[in-house]
């Protein structure tokens, strides 16, 4: 069925599979192997790693809401983009965004430098100095947008129209926004990752990762690798994700709408030095982010002034929760330098703007009040 809405689709899916019980939920199809009716045949199903009712179903659904031709799902966020970075090869170099995800430089610059396969951070933000750093060596443009934590935002379609005149893929990790807000492939990106973990999940009780793309030569490539690196999700997640995201739209309605509130907040607030929010009408790319998604999002990045104490504010606040990762129902804020970031040698994350002040924070959707009275009184108790 083709729905016109987005938020009818999250609930419905395709709902193919051929359920004799009529489950109005895709079953949790809890089993590592399948019987095979003839020796020889040609089986749907046949062994977990290659393929579950379950993980399908919400491959399915992945694909569907990003307008993709097929989606993959993985054991974890990273593991997700693991198998996207496999798909080159040594001498190939990928260009990535100046304040992308600790894990993700991590993996470029511990492992896959082992093979060969190198990376150069630049601009990402500014397409025209962007296309005079691709040589041809260059085979990708990797790109989160909003950035992680400086919530910069990438033009996606320029940077999708760039690497088709270069021959070379175009891959944007969409984790921020969700394809409720944002959509890559519809922008011309070639490959979309998400950390499933995050806002897909949406209750903080799951890993996951998830890769959508828009050829069928690059399904065929994913799914070989997938197939042969065996890190796939597996069933009892891949039906806690299809829940999950069943109710993305009212979750990320709140969440954004309590990002708002708080990001007009921080702004205006003495002890704040600067505010990272797409959101915000003065904010870097904030007109490029009204063409490409829905709104700013429910990140938030931001500083406090030299009179104020950081880690003292941090374990201050009393509602929100000092943590890793993001996404989920409850606010949660870290410290990127000390923790998401701390993968990236101080130099580099300092040059890049992640300096020890900057706080990074995941709205909720508790009550926004309660949010803006915590954050407050941390601020408050954390005067020097």
């Amino acid at each position: 069925m083709e729905y016109k809405n987005i938020e009818s689709q999250m609930i419905h899916g395709r709902m193919r599979l051929n359920d004799t019980a009529h489950s109005v939920n895709v079953p949790i199809y809890q089993t590592s192997t399948f019987q095979q009716q003839t020796l020889g045949g040609n089986p749907e199903w046949e062994y977990a790693r290659t393929g579950n009712p379950t993980r399908t179903a919400l491959e399915d659904l992945i694909a569907d809401l990003e307008g993709g031709k097929q989606g993959f799902a993985f054991a974890s966020g990273m593991a997700a983009v693991t198998a996207v970075l496999s798909l080159f090869r040594a001498g190939d170099r990928i260009i990535i965004s100046g304040n992308v995800y600790g894990g993700t430089f991590r993996l470029l610059d511990k492992v896959f430098e082992n093979f060969g396969i190198t990376y150069s951070i630049e601009d990402t933000a500014d397409p025209e100095v962007l296309e005079e750093k691709i040589t041809p060596d260059v085979k990708a443009i990797f790109v989160e947008s909003p950035t992680n934590p400086l919530l910069t935002v990438n033009d996606i379609s320029a940077m999708a129209a760039l690497t088709k005149r270069k021959g070379i893929l175009s891959i944007a990790d969409s984790t921020f926004m969700t394809p409720y807000l944002q959509r890559p492939l519809e922008l011309g990106a070639d490959i979309v990752i998400h950390s499933a973990t995050k806002y897909l999940g949406g209750h903080s009780d799951l890993l996951a990762g998830l890769v959508v793309v828009n050829s069928d030569e690059i399904a065929k490539r994913i799914g070989f690798l997938q197939n042969a690196s065996g890190a796939v999700l597996g069933p009892f997640d891949s039906f806690l994700l299809i829940r999950g995201i069943k109710t993305l739209a009212v979750r990320m309605d709140r969440h954004v709408e309590n990002a708002e509130k708080l990001a007009r907040y921080l702004e205006a607030h003495p002890a704040v030095r600067k505010v990272y929010y797409p959101g915000l009408p003065d904010a870097q790319g904030y007109e490029i982010n009204r063409r490409q998604a829905k709104n700013g999002g429910a990140m938030i990045s931001f500083e406090l002034e030299e009179g104020y104490d950081t880690k003292t504010f941090f374990s201050s606040l009393r509602l929100i929760t000092l943590a890793e990762s993001l996404g989920g129902v409850e606010s949660l804020v870290c410290h990127p330098a000390s923790m998401t970031h701390a993968a990236i040698p101080e130099e580099i994350r300092l040059n890049l703007g992640v300096t020890d002040r900057l706080i990074r924070l995941s709205v909720g959707i508790e009550h926004a009040d309660d949010l803006k009275a915590d954050l407050e009184q941390a601020i408050q108790r954390s005067r020097i």
